[in-house]
């Protein structure tokens, strides 16, 4: 049996900086997005002095853009729903920082309270909606940045079940 380590094999990867990978400035993988995702809403002095509510419309803003992906912040108050729609060609996160929204898809729907997230591909087709009785807040990442957002008829989420709880 051989009672050489891997650290005195190899060395101190760290004496070692061109072995060292730099951080990275922008996220490049799912897990990435996510996690950008993650650290915004859990900063709420980055987000939390832009929100407005408005009845007559959903509010939007851009939180951030980066090489290829757009951060955006969105607000609902009750009632008010995105349509039955996917992303083109982009990917993305969604992430709940307030409140509850119900995603409906052709395969059901699905309650997310605050600290929930949802990662689609391209194609993906969802309806968010706030069928709660208080605003709620939401993050959305895109990569590539959206460029376009089809609707779709609304028969696709006619089978709906009842809501249920996600946590992150």
């Amino acid at each position: 049996m051989n009672s050489d380590s891997d650290l005195q094999i190899a060395g101190d990867i760290l004496e070692v900086p061109h072995l060292l990978q730099a951080p990275r400035e922008h996220p490049a993988t799912v897990a990435e997005f996510a996690g950008l995702a993650r650290a915004i809403a859990a900063d709420r002095s980055q987000w939390e002095h832009l929100v407005r509510y408005d009845a007559t419309t959903r509010w939007y803003h851009r939180l951030r853009t980066g090489p290829g992906y757009e951060v955006w912040l969105l607000s609902w108050v009750p009632g008010q729903g995105s349509g039955l729609h996917d992303h083109g060609p982009s990917s993305g996160v969604l992430t709940v920082l307030d409140g509850t929204l119900s995603e409906r898809t052709e395969r059901g729907t699905r309650a997310l309270a605050a600290g929930a997230q949802r990662v689609f591909a391209p194609g993906y087709a969802h309806e968010v909606v706030n069928d709660a009785l208080e605003p709620a807040v939401s993050l959305h990442v895109y990569y590539p940045g959206l460029t376009e957002m089809p609707m779709h008829t609304a028969s696709a989420c006619e089978a709906r079940t009842e809501p249920r709880p996600v946590t992150a």
